[in-house]
């Protein structure tokens, strides 16, 4: 909770003026009862009207004031709320796009979106009524208390017995309530991730008409947070019957006590009244605890949840010193590199060495599950190797800045992710500065600009999202161009032509020779392959095979046999030949 709290220090100023309110609006609370004991004992019991109208128009005046301290209160206590909930969701979403890959494992996608909204109003709120509500009920606890004791010691006696026994359960109730309530908590990611994955997948559901089993599956996860919520609340709703017996035993104590003093003559009416107004008034502020307690103890569980989220090492460390990498030539070299997802001990590479020439094109072959994609995301370091060097013309690139790194790099992931707004507006993502001539020069390269235009809005027409009114071969042709307007030194293409037909792929690959950069694509077609300078074969994270198609035709069984599998037996033979 002190790592939270570290985000309004800023705001100590509109802090100071609303606590400076409270305790105004507390002191008149805390001195009409006071006021009422003086009216009652010296103006109505004397039948003195003047005493009456005096103290009545001050008691009137100074709630006049506590109205006017209550209304700016609440301005700054809003302000400061509001700013500390926009600075702690700017850190947290800077703190995100930080991550590497192996960070983003350690939260699920719905777990995240739930800490950047419920959890972060969770604190609002609770920034915003401490300053409002939550601190005045604690001071007038203790204060009315005091005031009390100062009235009649005898009968606040009462209160001094009571009050205290009331607190301790109250914090035993709130030590409770924090850790059900983290599980509450953890129960709506659950019902988040439910609704996300089946949001995203409704056509597949649709066409599997497995909808029956996904309500299902929503209904165990939507009832589990209901009923760890209904328990959660039985526990905060239990303190206000156990507070109302207390207080109002202790209320009827100073009643029947009170009586007695006044008949006796140790006590005045006015005192006896005074007293139990303050009683009342502690009691209305101790039934405000059940409320605090439940907002308290959410707020101490999504504390520790977004703490968790900004305390997470970043484990792709930027050099102090980096080495400057100016307009790459594209020369990259895997020497000896074998990687280790984070978590696992499964070595996924094993002493992978290859160079690939400036300017060059490589292809990538592999069976799924080889290593072919893991290896891409080292070159922009997605991922850090676990062993070995990763580098561009001869420098590491972990010695690199990031986006110096990444800037001169054209990444095409395998599964095509478009944003919602216009076909330009996500070419444009990969470089914001391209003009429109750039656009649909990179367009025509990636051969979806005759596709664009036959469009009734042509480059206006609005992506749904991820691109959801677009085919999967449309998708993949406007992330090839939101790649190369980028003008990359290396351009990595992660099997995202795999939805082009030949004759489309055969002009793609022909237009991209055109651009001076280094380009690796994986890919599973043999004509693909063979349109590359070189080819690189994968197996279970090593490299098995490099050279060119007809030196793999000769020399590789493995590539044979891939050959085969998509020309007939023998036809790397006859393949190689008319290559």
């Amino acid at each position: 909770m002190l790592r939270m709290l570290s985000f309004l220090k800023p705001y100590r100023l509109p802090i100071a003026v609303a606590l400076f309110l409270t305790l105004l609006e507390l002191a008149v609370e805390l001195w009409q009862p006071l006021l009422m004991a003086k009216i009652i004992d010296e103006g109505i019991l004397k039948n003195d009207l003047s005493v009456v109208i005096k103290w009545g128009i001050f008691m009137v005046g100074i709630s006049l004031i506590a109205f006017i301290s209550g209304i700016v209160n609440s301005f700054f206590a809003s302000q400061t709320s509001q700013s500390f909930a926009y600075d702690v969701r700017k850190e947290l979403f800077g703190k995100i796009q930080a991550f590497s890959f192996s960070n983003l494992q350690k939260f699920e996608t719905a777990s995240l979106i739930t800490r950047m909204t419920y959890d972060v109003t969770q604190l609002q709120n609770t920034v915003f009524m401490s300053l409002r509500i939550m601190l005045r009920a604690p001071l007038l606890i203790v204060f009315g208390m005091i005031m009390a004791l100062v009235v009649n010691i005898k009968l606040a006696l009462m209160l001094i017995i009571t009050i205290p026994l009331l607190v301790g359960f109250l914090i035993y109730v709130m030590t409770k309530a924090r850790k059900l309530f983290q599980s509450v908590q953890d129960k709506l990611d659950n019902v988040n991730g439910v609704m996300r994955e089946n949001l995203s997948g409704m056509r597949l559901i649709k066409a599997f008409v497995r909808w029956k089993h996904e309500t299902n599956r929503f209904f165990y996860a939507n009832q589990q947070l209901k009923d760890r919520t209904v328990t959660t609340l039985r526990l905060i709703e239990l303190t206000m019957p156990v507070l109302l017996l207390l207080m109002n035993g202790s209320i009827l104590a100073i009643l029947w006590f009170g009586s007695i003093d006044v008949n006796t003559g140790e006590a005045q009416v006015g005192e006896v009244v005074a007293i139990i107004n303050y009683a009342t008034r502690i009691t209305g502020a101790l039934s405000v605890f059940s409320w605090i307690i439940m907002h308290f103890s959410r707020a101490r569980a999504s504390s520790q949840r977004l703490v968790e989220v900004l305390d997470t090492e970043v484990d792709l460390i930027e050099n102090n010193e980096p080495n400057s990498l100016p307009r790459a030539e594209g020369n990259v070299t895997f020497k000896n590199v074998e990687f280790t997802y984070p978590g696992t001990k499964t070595k996924v590479l094993q002493k992978m060495s290859f160079s690939v020439e400036a300017g060059k094109t490589l292809a990538v072959l592999g069976a799924t599950g080889s290593g072919k994609s893991t290896f891409f995301q080292l070159i922009p370091r997605l991922y850090d190797a676990t062993s070995g060097s990763v580098s561009i013309d001869d420098v590491d690139v972990k010695s690199v800045s990031l986006d110096e790194l990444r800037k001169q790099i054209g990444f095409v992931p395998q599964e095509a992710l478009l944003f919602t707004g216009t076909i330009k507006e996500n070419i444009k993502w990969g470089n914001q500065h391209a003009s429109m001539d750039e656009i649909i020069e990179v367009a025509k390269s990636a051969q979806i600009h005759e596709t664009i235009i036959k469009f009734p809005l042509q480059y206006e027409t609005i992506i749904g999202q991820k691109g959801v009114n677009l085919s999967g071969g449309q998708k993949q042709r406007i992330s090839i161009a939101r790649a190369l307007v980028r003008n990359p030194r290396i351009l990595l293409l992660d099997d995202s032509t795999s939805a082009l037909d030949l004759k489309t792929e055969a002009k793609l690959l022909a237009e991209l020779r055109r651009y001076k950069c280094t380009t690796i694509i994986i890919t599973s077609k043999i004509y693909t392959a063979m349109a590359a300078d070189s080819i690189l074969l994968i197996e279970d994270g090593k490299v098995i095979g490099l050279g060119s198609h007809e030196e793999l035709s000769e020399t590789s069984p493995f590539y044979q046999k891939v050959v085969e599998s998509q020309f007939g037996e023998g036809a790397h033979k006859y393949v190689s030949a008319n290559s």
